[in-house]
């Protein structure tokens, strides 16, 4: 199976996350596993030497990548499609960086003859979110790449996208060009290319969630990015190997911070309110 990043830019707390991730693979795969990162910075992930592949890209292939509507998850597509031309005989599982391993790899790879993605969220037409409730007024009844978009259709989160082996470039081809026709609805950006692999994935095969094998902690990133930049201060300073790394990380105890998180959004406005308020005073600078 081949494991698939894409973490582009020069903001280093995705690298980190990115790191960690690959980590809590590492300590399971064997000979015929293969990771992928692909990268504008790949002096970042030097330390992993022979034990990842490293695809480079610029910021123009970026850039267009991104498409006539400059939707940065687009690019997330075709990076997938990429991968998939590189290896098309073999099964791809892509990952953000704010994700990990804490299940058994080799039952993970069993799953991987159907389609996968991170966990249902629920269907389109029920979701509570006003900018999901556009996309569905939007799409509800069109028919995209011969596909009509019915009430049966649901929102899975693309924080894992799971190929099948010979099916990868099937897919993406498909997910492009719903992803296209969609933004040229002028619909809000954010989760089209979600919506996007929700709607082919589920319609090609038996469309399975990788949640009981792969955390995503997109809804609680404070805590963890702590987690993380501690783990990575204590391994640059105790001067840790890679496999050092790999080593502490297969013995993480990854149930004692939370993996979803809520935060209120009257909290969130109220910290906002706080610091316009009550700004910071008395700044002293070298």
């Amino acid at each position: 199976m081949n494991i698939l990043y894409l973490v582009f830019g020069d903001e280093q707390l995705y690298h980190s996350q990115a790191y960690f991730s690959i980590c809590s693979f590492s300590s399971q795969m064997e000979v015929s596993d293969r990771v992928l990162v692909m990268t504008d910075t790949p002096n970042f992930y030097v330390r992993f030497g022979n034990k990842v592949q490293i695809i480079e890209i610029n910021q123009t292939q970026i850039e267009e990548w991104k498409g006539e509507h400059n939707f940065v998850f687009r690019a997330k597509i075709k990076a997938i499609e990429y991968a998939c031309q590189l290896y098309p005989n073999q099964p791809l599982m892509y990952l953000d960086s704010d994700t990990f391993l804490f299940n058994d790899l080799r039952l993970l790879k069993k799953s991987i003859v159907n389609p996968l993605m991170h966990l249902r969220e629920g269907l389109l037409s029920e979701l509570k979110s006003k900018t999901i409730q556009n996309l569905w007024r939007t799409v509800e009844g069109h028919e995209l790449e011969g596909i009509q978009i019915q009430t049966k259709h649901a929102m899975w989160n693309a924080g894992v996208v799971g190929l099948p082996a010979n099916q990868g470039l099937k897919i993406t081809n498909s997910v492009l060009k719903i992803c296209d026709e969609i933004l040229a609805m002028k619909v809000g950006k954010w989760i089209v290319e979600q919506f996007s692999f929700s709607i082919v994935m589920s319609e090609i095969g038996n469309l399975q969630p990788a949640e009981p094998f792969i955390a995503h902690y997109w809804s609680n990133k404070e805590e963890w990015n702590e987690a993380i930049q501690q783990f990575m201060l204590k391994s640059f300073l105790k001067k840790s190997s890679v496999q050092d790394d790999i080593l502490a990380i297969s013995q993480f105890n990854f149930s004692k911070i939370a993996i979803q998180k809520r935060i209120p959004n009257t909290q969130i406005r109220l910290k906002k309110l706080v610091e316009k308020w009550f700004p910071s005073e008395d700044k002293l600078f070298v």
